[in-house]
Parts: C-alpha cells; sequence; structure tokens
C-alpha cells in the first residue's frame, strides 16, 4: 500500500527546526573563519602597528607644539612624554620601571631662588610661539629700559657739566682764561724772573712751579722754553729762600728725567749746587739742595764723574763733620750707598744680559768712587757715624759700612772704636730681638740690624 503523506500540521514545526538547525550551521562557520584569520595574524606586526599608531599620537602632540609644565616637588614623580622639566630640577631614569622621574634637586635653595619672584601658577602649558613672544618682548623692554637709563644719565650729565666751550664762553666773558701745564709753567717763570715781583712772589711762583714738574713731561717742557736754566740761575740768588725753593723745583725736574739731567749739567746746575753746600747756608737750603744733588747723581754716571772732577766727596766730608748736621750726614751716607750699589749692580747686569749700551757702560767704569771714598777717609767716616741713636740711622749707616767692607776692610780692624761700638749694638739688638720673638715675630726689624751686626763683626774677626 502507498504510504501516507503526513499532515500539514506536523509538517510546520519540523521546517522550522530545519532552518535553525541550517543558521547554526552558518553561525559556527563564519566563526571559525575568523578565528583561522586571527591565528594567521602576525603579532610582531601588530605590535608594530600599535607602536606606530602611538609615535604618530606623540607627534601629532608635538606638532601642535604644546609644551606641558611639569611642577617638581620633594618627591620622585614619574614624567610624561613632551613635558617640560624647570631648571634646577633633577632627573633620573627608574631602571625598575624604565621610566623617567624628576623632583626639586634643593628644594630650599628653589625656595630661595624663587623668594620675590612673581610665577605665573596657573598656567600649565605654553606653546613654542608664546615663549618666542615673551622673549621677545623680554628684550624689547629690556632695550626700552637701557634706552631710558641711558637717557637719563645723560640728562643728569648735562644737568650737572657744561660743555667746554660754553665754559670758555662765560670764561671769556669774565675775563678768565683756561691754561694749560705749559701755560701755567710760563707764567711762573715770568713772575719768578720779573724784576717786579716781591721775595714772596717768587717763592710762591717757585712752590707752584715744584708741583707741575713732578710730571715727566712738564718737566721737559719746561726745559724747552728756556725755564729750567732761569730756574738753575736762581741758585745764585743772595736770598737763601730762592737758593732753597729753586733746589727743590730742580729736585723735582731732575727725579728718572735723563734729558733734563743733562741739561742741568750742560747749564752748571752741579756747579752751583756744590757751592751751596761748600758754604755757609741755612740747613733748610742745604737740604734742598743736597736733595737736588742726589736728584741729578742717580742714575747718571757722567754726572758722577763730573761730581768726582769737582771735588764733591770733599764737600760731602765736610758737610757731615759740622756740627747740627746729622739728618745731612745720614742722608749723604745713603747717597753713597746707593751710588756705589748702582755701579755694581750695572756692571753686573751688563755682564749677564748685555742689554746695556757699552756708553752708558764704559761711564760706570770710569766712575772710581770706591778710590775716592777710601782716599777721602769715609771709611773712618762712615764708621763714626754708626754711634748715631736713630735705629733708621743705625741701619744705613750698617748697610753703607757693608758695601764699603771690601774697600775698607784693614782699616775697620784698625779701628778699636768701631769694635766697641759694634759690640754694644749688638747687646742692644739682642735684647730687642728677644721681646720681637717672644711677640710672635720670627723677622722682626731689629732681628735684621742684629744680622747686619753679627755679619760685621764675623767679617771683622
Amino acid at each position: 500500500t502507498a504510504p501516507q503523506s503526513l499532515p500539514s500540521s506536523r509538517m510546520a514545526p519540523l521546517g522550522m527546526l530545519l532552518g535553525l538547525l541550517m543558521a547554526t550551521c552558518f553561525t559556527f562557520c563564519l566563526s571559525h573563519q575568523n578565528l583561522k584569520e586571527f591565528a594567521l595574524t602576525n603579532p610582531e606586526k601588530s605590535s608594530t602597528k600599535e607602536t606606530e599608531r602611538k609615535e604618530t599620537k606623540a607627534e601629532e602632540e608635538l606638532d601642535a607644539e604644546v609644551l606641558e609644565v611639569f611642577h617638581p616637588t620633594h618627591e620622585w614623580q614619574a614624567l610624561r612624554p613632551g613635558q617640560a622639566v624647570p631648571a634646577g630640577s633633577h632627573v633620573r631614569l627608574n631602571l625598575q620601571t624604565g621610566e623617567r622621574e624628576a623632583k626639586l634637586q634643593y628644594e630650599d635653595k628653589l625656595r630661595n631662588n624663587l623668594k620675590g619672584k612673581r610665577l605665573d601658577i596657573n598656567t600649565n602649558t605654553y606653546t613654542s610661539q608664546d615663549l618666542k613672544s615673551a622673549l621677545a618682548k623680554f628684550k624689547e623692554g629690556a632695550e626700552m629700559e637701557s634706552s631710558k637709563e641711558d637717557k637719563a644719565r645723560q640728562a643728569e650729565v648735562k644737568r650737572l657739566f657744561r660743555p667746554i666751550e660754553e665754559l670758555k664762553k662765560d670764561f671769556d666773558e669774565l675775563n678768565v682764561v683756561i691754561e694749560t701745564d705749559m701755560q701755567i709753567m710760563v707764567r711762573l717763570i715770568n713772575k719768578f724772573n720779573s724784576s717786579s715781583s716781591s721775595l714772596e712772589e717768587k717763592i710762591a711762583a717757585l712752590f707752584d712751579l715744584e708741583y707741575y714738574v713732578h710730571q715727566m713731561d712738564n718737566a721737559q717742557d719746561l726745559l724747552s722754553f728756556g725755564g729750567l736754566q732761569v730756574v738753575i740761575n736762581g741758585l745764585n740768588s743772595t736770598e737763601p729762600l730762592v737758593k732753597e725753593y729753586a733746589a727743590f723745583v730742580l729736585g723735582a725736574a731732575f727725579s728718572s728725567n735723563p734729558k733734563v739731567q743733562v741739561e742741568a749739567i750742560e747749564g752748571g746746575a752741579l756747579q752751583k749746587l756744590l757751592v751751596i753746600l761748600a758754604t755757609e747756608q741755612p740747613l733748610t737750603a742745604k737740604k734742598k739742595v743736597l736733595f737736588a744733588l742726589c736728584s741729578l747723581l742717580r742714575h747718571f754716571p757722567y754726572a758722577q764723574r763730573q761730581f768726582l772732577k769737582l771735588g764733591g766727596l770733599q764737600v760731602l766730608r765736610t758737610l757731615v763733620q759740622e756740627k747740627g748736621t746729622e739728618v745731612l750726614a745720614v742722608r749723604v751716607v745713603t747717597l753713597l750707598y746707593d751710588l756705589v750699589t748702582e755701579k755694581m749692580f750695572a756692571e753686573e747686569e751688563a755682564e749677564l744680559t748685555q742689554e746695556m749700551s757699552p756708553e752708558k757702560l764704559q761711564q760706570y767704569r770710569q766712575v772710581h768712587l770706591l778710590p775716592g771714598l777710601w782716599e777721602q777717609g769715609w771709611c773712618e767716616i762712615t764708621a763714626h757715624l754708626l754711634a748715631l741713636p736713630e735705629h733708621d740711622a743705625r741701619e744705613k749707616v750698617l748697610q753703607t759700612l757693608g758695601v764699603l767692607l771690601t774697600t775698607c776692610r784693614d782699616r775697620y780692624r784698625q779701628d778699636p772704636q768701631l769694635s766697641r761700638t759694634l759690640a754694644s749694638l749688638q747687646a742692644e739688638y739682642q735684647a730687642l730681638a728677644s721681646l720681637e720673638l717672644q711677640d710672635g715675630e720670627d723677622e722682626g726689624y731689629f732681628q735684621e740690624l742684629l744680622g747686619s751686626v753679627n755679619s760685621l763683626l764675623k767679617e771683622l774677626r
């Protein structure tokens, strides 16, 4: 028999069941395909793409040129990419996390540095354009401030001082003339040389002139217009004050000025100075004349030779043997010490460096000072001056005795007074040197004097 057909009421559920089965199979297939695609994806490429996306994002942030300011504290904090770290912060790399961290290096120091400064703590970000604009404004402000200060300074100078042209105009109206040093010296020389000038006016002119000729250029200018010879001629005056102040001017003009020294020798200054020292004159005048003589002789071997030819050692010997001239005696001994050591050093320098001109070296070799001192009895004269009471005078005499030792050794040994004086000074300076050592002075003044005395005693044994 033919099979019977199923009723329609039973076919409907079966159709729905079949549809559900097909839908489930289709969904499973799609899901399985997606899993295969995921399994075939390269994990390294995936990571690289992710990194590229991050870098692109960072670059976009940088392109925006926004700098986020990091606010450090005394604790370590992680730095985010692109954050700007204030100056003075301490930055480190955390080896455990791989992140950069920062904090205040010295909190107290930073607080002190920031004290009194106005900070905008509400501003968290600055663009590069903002920083450039701020810097430009700062420079403009500084320039404007500098310009304002310059203008204010110029205004203050104009207020305090007036142009020289304006001053000259005012002085012309007042019959006042602005003089140069040269013009002043010419006026002073004319005043001194005028027969109508009183003694007081002449002395005042010489006193003022001495101030100007201290400068080397002014002294040479005095020579150029004939003023030097006028002053030299003043040494012939019958007035002791004129002689005194004329010598005062000459001493200042001669000092370390070879050109003026040469002209003075040619103008007869040396002879005139020696005449005043050899004749009866006030002590004050002789002091100034001796000052001028010392200035003329120092570092001028030709003048030293002429001094010996003119009997200068005899003149000085007579001067120091006069009563009441102890002050002059010390100055004379100092001059002799300077002349002896100057020649010694010049000859040694010529042998070692060969920088001295042959002409000047020959001039020094023609100055026979030590033989002249021996012949004129300066060995005994210098030794007897050691009895002076002043320590400063004794120091200068001891120095001179030392440089004359080679020439005067035999005479020193034959002088019993010198031996007694040296023994007395040795005992005196031993006591004074001991006091210096007690006060903690290792190289005191009296220890140096004691050393000089001991050295002389040793050489004379």
